[in-house]
Protein backbone atom coordinates (compact mmCIF):
# COMPACT_ATOMS: atom_id res chain seq x y z
CA UNK A 1 0.00 0.00 0.00
CA UNK A 2 3.16 2.65 0.82
CA UNK A 3 4.58 1.69 -2.60
CA UNK A 4 1.22 2.63 -4.40
CA UNK A 5 0.49 5.67 -2.14
CA UNK A 6 4.48 6.86 -3.12
CA UNK A 7 3.73 6.14 -6.83
CA UNK A 8 0.52 7.84 -6.92
CA UNK A 9 2.42 10.61 -5.20
CA UNK A 10 5.49 11.27 -7.01
CA UNK A 11 3.21 11.02 -10.42
CA UNK A 12 1.11 14.03 -9.16
CA UNK A 13 4.45 15.59 -7.57
CA UNK A 14 5.63 15.08 -11.62
CA UNK A 15 2.87 16.70 -12.80
CA UNK A 16 2.11 19.74 -11.35
CA UNK A 17 5.86 20.34 -11.36
CA UNK A 18 5.91 20.65 -14.96
CA UNK A 19 2.85 22.87 -15.61
CA UNK A 20 3.82 26.17 -17.45
CA UNK A 21 2.55 29.37 -15.89
CA UNK A 22 2.10 32.32 -18.41
CA UNK A 23 0.81 35.05 -16.09
CA UNK A 24 2.31 38.55 -17.97
CA UNK A 25 1.60 36.68 -21.61
CA UNK A 26 -0.71 40.33 -22.14
CA UNK A 27 2.11 42.51 -21.76
CA UNK A 28 4.23 43.43 -24.65
CA UNK A 29 7.37 44.82 -24.09
CA UNK A 30 7.97 48.31 -26.35
CA UNK A 31 11.77 48.59 -27.30
CA UNK A 32 12.37 52.39 -28.27
CA UNK A 33 14.47 53.30 -31.23
CA UNK A 34 16.79 56.58 -30.50
CA UNK A 35 18.03 56.73 -34.14
CA UNK A 36 21.00 58.35 -34.17
CA UNK A 37 21.49 59.44 -30.62
CA UNK A 38 23.06 57.57 -28.27
CA UNK A 39 22.17 56.30 -24.99
CA UNK A 40 23.32 59.01 -22.06
CA UNK A 41 22.01 57.93 -18.61
CA UNK A 42 18.79 55.92 -16.63
CA UNK A 43 16.58 56.60 -14.20
CA UNK A 44 14.39 54.15 -11.81
CA UNK A 45 11.18 55.81 -9.89
CA UNK A 46 10.06 52.85 -7.94
CA UNK A 47 6.95 54.94 -6.27
CA UNK A 48 5.62 55.06 -10.22
CA UNK A 49 7.12 52.13 -11.00
CA UNK A 50 8.94 53.50 -14.10
CA UNK A 51 11.97 53.34 -16.01
CA UNK A 52 13.29 56.33 -18.00
CA UNK A 53 16.34 56.32 -20.67
CA UNK A 54 18.07 59.33 -21.76
CA UNK A 55 19.65 59.95 -25.16
CA UNK A 56 21.30 62.65 -27.07
CA UNK A 57 23.59 63.53 -29.60
CA UNK A 58 27.49 64.66 -28.96
CA UNK A 59 26.10 68.17 -28.38
CA UNK A 60 23.53 66.79 -25.33
CA UNK A 61 26.38 64.42 -24.01
CA UNK A 62 29.07 67.40 -24.15
CA UNK A 63 26.34 69.85 -22.52
CA UNK A 64 25.62 67.44 -19.60
CA UNK A 65 29.12 66.77 -19.22
CA UNK A 66 29.59 70.40 -18.40
CA UNK A 67 29.42 72.61 -14.83
CA UNK A 68 26.60 74.60 -16.41
CA UNK A 69 24.84 72.02 -17.72
CA UNK A 70 23.55 74.70 -20.19
CA UNK A 71 22.41 73.27 -23.45
CA UNK A 72 25.15 73.85 -26.36
CA UNK A 73 23.75 75.07 -29.49
CA UNK A 74 22.06 71.88 -31.53
CA UNK A 75 22.10 69.97 -28.95
CA UNK A 76 18.95 67.23 -29.33
CA UNK A 77 17.83 65.28 -25.99
CA UNK A 78 14.83 62.67 -25.61
CA UNK A 79 14.05 61.10 -22.77
CA UNK A 80 12.02 58.12 -22.94
CA UNK A 81 9.85 56.66 -20.20
CA UNK A 82 7.91 52.89 -19.73
CA UNK A 83 6.24 51.51 -17.33
CA UNK A 84 8.31 48.17 -15.99
CA UNK A 85 7.13 45.16 -14.31
CA UNK A 86 8.38 41.72 -13.16
CA UNK A 87 10.39 40.26 -15.52
CA UNK A 88 8.49 36.27 -15.63
CA UNK A 89 12.52 34.73 -16.83
CA UNK A 90 14.57 36.30 -13.97
CA UNK A 91 13.00 36.54 -10.06
CA UNK A 92 13.63 39.81 -8.76
CA UNK A 93 14.66 41.71 -12.34
CA UNK A 94 12.37 43.89 -13.90
CA UNK A 95 11.61 44.74 -17.29
CA UNK A 96 10.40 47.53 -19.13
CA UNK A 97 6.78 47.06 -20.23
CA UNK A 98 4.35 50.34 -21.96
CA UNK A 99 5.92 52.77 -23.44
CA UNK A 100 4.90 56.16 -21.25
CA UNK A 101 6.28 59.25 -22.66
CA UNK A 102 8.61 60.75 -24.91
CA UNK A 103 10.14 63.92 -24.30
CA UNK A 104 12.37 66.02 -26.58
CA UNK A 105 13.88 69.12 -26.34
CA UNK A 106 16.04 70.67 -28.78
CA UNK A 107 18.42 73.56 -28.87
CA UNK A 108 18.95 74.93 -32.38
CA UNK A 109 22.33 77.09 -33.66
CA UNK A 110 21.00 80.16 -32.28
CA UNK A 111 20.40 79.12 -28.80
CA UNK A 112 16.59 78.46 -28.86
CA UNK A 113 15.01 76.10 -27.06
CA UNK A 114 11.88 73.77 -28.44
CA UNK A 115 10.08 71.08 -26.13
CA UNK A 116 7.68 68.54 -26.92
CA UNK A 117 6.10 65.94 -24.99
CA UNK A 118 4.19 62.64 -26.21
CA UNK A 119 2.06 60.31 -24.55
CA UNK A 120 1.72 56.60 -25.35
CA UNK A 121 -0.92 57.35 -27.47
CA UNK A 122 1.21 59.72 -29.63
CA UNK A 123 -0.11 62.79 -29.40
CA UNK A 124 1.52 65.79 -28.12
CA UNK A 125 0.87 67.57 -24.99
CA UNK A 126 1.51 71.18 -23.88
CA UNK A 127 2.38 70.24 -20.12
CA UNK A 128 2.62 73.51 -18.19
CA UNK A 129 5.87 72.92 -16.44
CA UNK A 130 8.19 73.07 -19.26
CA UNK A 131 10.66 74.86 -18.02
CA UNK A 132 10.82 72.43 -15.15
CA UNK A 133 11.04 69.59 -17.12
CA UNK A 134 13.70 70.82 -19.20
CA UNK A 135 15.68 71.41 -15.76
CA UNK A 136 15.19 68.45 -14.89
CA UNK A 137 16.47 66.38 -18.05
CA UNK A 138 19.71 68.98 -18.00
CA UNK A 139 20.42 67.65 -14.58
CA UNK A 140 20.90 64.21 -15.67
CA UNK A 141 24.54 62.75 -15.13
CA UNK A 142 25.80 60.69 -18.15
CA UNK A 143 27.05 57.34 -17.23
CA UNK A 144 30.87 56.82 -16.98
CA UNK A 145 32.13 55.12 -19.63
CA UNK A 146 35.48 52.92 -19.59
Amino acid sequence: MKKILFIVLSICALFTACKIDEPDKDLHRVVFDPGNLKFISTSLNTEKETSSALYGNQEALESLQSETHQPKPNSIVKLVTWKYHENPQYIGGTITGELLSVETFKSDKHGKFSYQFKNNSKTEINPPNKEQRIQYIMSYKPVSRP
